[in-house]
């Protein structure tokens, strides 16, 4: 019998977090081999279209070996001496794994035999809302109110819709940014490690109750995931991770921060300042600005042209980055520079008293990537 009594502090287990990561990382690793050959077989090729920037045939279903490596690291886990107490405490990582399981499946479908952006949206919102069922949910949001903020206490009804929108939305903007060989994948792996390093330092300021371990360890086995595969889909890639892949990102993201969010101890940090009120928004736009903008600019720009929010084009920010002269390395590195540096400065925000060292490194980072990002125009507007 476990000697130690219900939601007791535990410490930081930081080592245990990065052996879940790191199994999810080989597990993905190793089983991608084996799924991009069951995928040839299966017929599930990503064929080049004029808006695709690979040149040749690339198989898809990585979303399902990174699915694996997630189970692979949530069982590592609950067989942990510390984690496994996690898991008696709370559903939420259940939850993660059946929605994540199902949405893995929507996006199989479609890798192999294609569906429609109706079905997809459906299947993505059925997604969002078994995870809301199995105790996923926003209940909590903060508004700035003066100097010491009130908290919006959400119903039954708000809280679902609220968590099941945010979830969708993030679902497509992972979804909408995957056009380039690694480019969700470290996308996924750097908003992951943002929303782990923040989970962490909402753990510490718990004082390591098993309560609030649910958001690290999802963001650990995704970050694990994310750090497997990439090696296969690195340009050149040998496999896509294909919607299967990109909309589990996006849900178990959104299962990160929701969880996350109602690990915030109001009464301690709300009066001190409205920084540390809002932190699990800024974190949540933070992660996903990049991808976020994307889609955002995507939908009107599509609206204004008459076609569907859905409907396919060449016009994407990394296909922005090649037309004026970056090589598709480059841009993908661009990109997660950008997206570096908006999440962990959201992080860093949050938890580091030091406000305005903070700006200054945020500030510093933003220039360095717009200098880099505008280097061949630069040298272009040189030449002439």
């Amino acid at each position: 019998m476990d000697p130690s009594p219900p939601f007791a502090p535990q410490g930081l287990p930081i080592r245990e977090y990065l052996l879940v990561a790191l199994c999810a990382a080989v597990v993905t690793f190793l089983v991608t081999g084996v799924v991009r050959r069951l995928a040839i077989r299966g017929g599930a090729i990503a064929v080049p279209r004029g808006r695709d920037v690979h040149t040749v045939p690339v198989p898809r279903l990585g979303g399902v070996a990174m699915y694996i490596g997630v189970l692979a690291g949530v069982f590592v886990a609950s067989q942990l001496p510390v984690l496994r107490r996690a898991f008696d405490y709370s559903s939420e990582t259940r939850a993660v794994i059946v929605a994540g399981g199902l949405i893995c499946l929507v996006g199989a479908l479609d890798d192999r035999f294609g569906v429609d952006a109706l079905t997809k949206l459906a299947g993505q919102a059925t997604s969002a809302g078994v995870m809301v069922l199995l105790g996923v949910q926003w209940l909590i949001l903060p508004v700035p109110d003066g100097g010491s903020g009130t908290l919006l206490i959400l119903g039954p009804d708000q809280g679902v819709i609220l968590t099941v929108f945010l979830t969708v939305v993030l679902v497509n903007a992972i979804n909408f940014v995957d056009g380039l060989d690694g480019l969700a994948a470290g996308i996924g792996l750097i908003a992951s490690g943002a929303v782990l390093a923040y989970s962490l330092g909402l753990l510490d300021q718990r004082d390591g109750d098993v309560t609030a371990y649910p958001p690290a360890l999802i963001a650990a086995v995704l970050a694990g995931a994310c750090a497997g595969f990439l090696p296969h889909n690195f340009q050149p890639a040998r496999i896509f991770m294909g919607d299967s892949g990109s909309m589990l990102i996006g849900l178990m993201l959104a299962a990160a921060t929701t969880t996350a969010s109602g690990r915030i101890t109001y009464s301690d940090s709300a009066p001190r300042n409205a920084v540390a009120l809002l932190a699990p928004i800024v974190v949540v736009a933070a992660v996903v600005l990049v991808p976020l903008v994307d889609l955002l600019l995507a939908v009107v720009r599509r609206t204004r042209a008459g076609r569907s929010p859905f409907a396919p084009d060449k016009m994407h920010l990394h296909h922005r980055l090649l037309e004026i002269g970056h090589s598709q390395r480059r841009a993908v590195l661009l990109i997660y520079l950008w997206a570096g540096v908006f999440a962990f400065g959201a992080v860093a925000l949050a938890l580091i008293t030091d406000v305005f060292l903070v700006v200054w490194l945020v500030a510093l980072g933003l220039l360095v990537a717009v200098l880099a990002s505008a280097v061949p125009r630069l040298r272009w507007t040189a030449r002439t």
